[in-house]
């Protein structure tokens, strides 16, 4: 198990994602610990504790993010008829506040929390997958969610989950291809017909996964989206499981 870290921008750039076996792991009802940092529930808040070492850098990464769900999310969905893949957006819509000491840094802003488990790793059961999501003026969170499981059968459904949790299934939109990354993923997302999503940042670019920040157009309004890419086939090659320790590495 592992705790991800990615932090972006000019004033300090930090990505952690150490694996740790059984032994570095201790969870209650509340607290699930993992090595030095942990995440717990304090009241209605999400506190996560931060003690890291990045990669491929050992640069340290500490400090705290409080998440303050504003929308609990009332569904899950399968993502595969056999409902061996769920996702749930728990609190599509959420105050996230911020403060590092290791890099010095502190922000408030608006953020999302979701999960995905199953009954199988993501390899045996995906190819691919594109997802997005973006804030609405109304308080709503835009949520797109496409792509291919392993046998090839398509997947997708694009959701306006509203201020009280409710999600309402919507018309999926117009797809729009995006450029691909430096690592020549390919990256779809989805946009009102006649607009076209521009690219604002790549933040992530890596064989198998990219996250994007895009401008787009989505049932009348203009919003700002996080996007990701994954491919799952590319996961699973030779090449990229022996550069994974790279970035991932393992602590028994």
């Amino acid at each position: 198990m592992s705790l991800n870290v990615a932090l972006y921008g000019k004033r300090g750039r930090r990505w952690a994602m150490t694996e740790r076996g059984a032994g570095s792991l201790w969870r209650d009802r509340t607290t699930l610990r993992i090595g030095p940092s942990a995440v717990r529930w304090d009241g209605n808040v999400l506190v996560i504790d931060i003690e890291e070492r990045g990669a491929v850098f050992p640069l340290n990464v500490r400090g705290q993010v409080r998440v303050t769900p504003m929308v609990f999310g009332q569904r899950r969905f399968r993502l595969d008829p056999g409902g061996r893949h769920v996702w749930e957006p728990l609190a599509p819509c959420s105050r996230v506040d911020v403060s590092f000491s290791d890099p010095a840094l502190n922000w408030s802003g608006t953020g999302y929390l979701d999960a995905n488990h199953g009954a199988e790793s993501l390899e045996e059961g995906f190819a691919d997958w594109q997802w997005s999501r973006a804030h609405l003026k109304d308080g709503s969170t835009a949520v797109m969610y496409e792509g291919k499981l392993a046998d090839g059968t398509d997947f997708g459904m694009a959701l306006k989950i509203t201020p009280d949790g409710q999600a309402e299934v919507m018309e999926m939109p117009a797809p729009v291809v995006l450029p691909r990354t430096a690592w020549r993923l390919d990256r779809l997302t989805r946009a009102d017909a006649g607009y076209t999503a521009r690219v604002r940042d790549t933040w992530e670019d890596t064989p198998f996964y990219s996250r994007t920040a895009l401008s787009t157009r989505l049932w009348g309004e203009d919003v700002l989206a996080v996007h990701e890419s994954l491919n799952m086939r590319r996961f699973d090659t030779g090449a990229v499981q022996w550069m994974l320790p790279w970035r991932m590495p393992r602590k028994v």
